[in-house]
């Protein structure tokens, strides 16, 4: 099973992390253990002083597919859920300033966390769900699909060039806006349409 996360695929969010947006999509691989499932606890790690949520609907891929026509994206997945890209933030900047790799910083383990799937037919349309992230009952993210660069099809299809989908992979689509540190007792619920689907505790 494969993790795929997109970058930059929410011009604000560009903005405030000081990216620029590229001509197609931009994405990188988590291992699977960043995987933190059954919203289990997520413990800070101690090699970074900054680690920062990022809240992001993904896509599970649900048949093999290589070099897919966009046109067909859509039949290669069949549910989404609300997820964190969990970023060492201290050390992604430190890559970044010397042209160095992001694995670091978002590989970790336990860097996913990963909520409950709902399928895609319970969305009259997968270009306008709205999804969040409140911690200790304050809402600190707010995002649609509407607003992404690139949508689900557009990222299907264009990871699907380079790397073959398999049944069970893994698409973070990117996070809006909003994003910020994480500390010890936070309690972090996060939502599609006011459904919570992601909670869990930091230790």
């Amino acid at each position: 099973m494969k993790i795929f996360c997109i970058a930059a695929n929410y011009r604000r969010h560009n903005v405030e992390i000081g990216m620029e947006e590229e001509p197609e999509p931009v994405f990188f691989m988590k291992p699977e253990t960043s995987l933190l499932r059954n919203h289990n606890d997520f413990y800070i790690p101690d090699f970074s002083r900054r680690i920062e949520y990022e809240t992001e609907i993904v896509v599970r891929i649900c048949k093999m597919g290589k070099s897919i026509d966009r046109k067909f994206a859509s039949r290669y997945y069949d549910a989404v859920t609300v997820g964190l890209d969990i970023t060492a933030r201290d050390i992604q900047a430190l890559s970044r300033s010397k042209g160095l790799p992001w694995f670091v910083s978002k590989g970790f383990d336990s860097s996913a966390p990963l909520g409950d799937f709902v399928s895609k037919s319970e969305f009259h349309n997968l270009g306008d769900i709205d999804f969040g992230l409140s911690i200790n009952g304050e809402p600190v993210q707010q995002g649609n699909t509407k607003d992404m660069i690139y949508d689900f099809d557009t990222l299907v299809s264009h990871i699907s060039k380079y790397v073959t989908l398999k049944t069970g992979d893994l698409i973070y689509t990117g996070t809006p806006a909003g994003v910020g540190p994480l500390k010890i007792g936070d309690h972090l619920v996060a939502d599609i349409e006011g459904r919570p689907l992601l909670e869990i505790k930091v230790k």
